[in-house]
């Protein structure tokens, strides 16, 4: 089970961490993502990281302003939004698989086995 959390209303420029808390058995030893969607578009990866944390990669729209990170003795990933933009407003959703793929799979929204339920994330002018 995944439960997303830290969403809000953000002005522009502003930040915010998104987390992502797993339960279970195997949580520690999953490969994790974030993907966004805005109304009216697709479900888009933000950002992925293997289970070890080893290996991270970022879609090109955020690279340099978003980070991942995980924390294994919790179970918790992390999305650190900076300078966000308007562009970012979504509903986020963080999704996990059992470990293993690459981080160029782990961009794929049908890699991931499990999904949580959204956290919504508005950037206001």
């Amino acid at each position: 089970q995944l439960q997303a959390y830290g969403g809000g209303l953000v002005q522009t420029g502003g930040s915010l961490r998104l987390s992502c808390a797993a339960s279970g058995r195997t949580s520690s030893l999953l490969d994790m993502g974030w993907f966004r969607q805005a109304p009216g578009k697709e479900r888009a990866f933000v950002a992925a990281i293997t289970w070890s944390g080893g290996r991270t990669g970022v879609a090109d729209s955020v690279k340099g302003r978003f980070t991942i990170s995980r924390d294994n003795a919790k179970n918790t990933v992390y999305l650190q939004m900076n300078s966000l933009k308007l562009e970012d407003t979504a509903v986020y959703y963080c999704a996990a698989k059992p470990y293993g793929s690459s981080v160029d799979v782990l961009q794929r929204t049908s890699a991931y086995d499990y999904w949580g339920q959204g956290t919504q994330v508005t950037v206001s002018s």
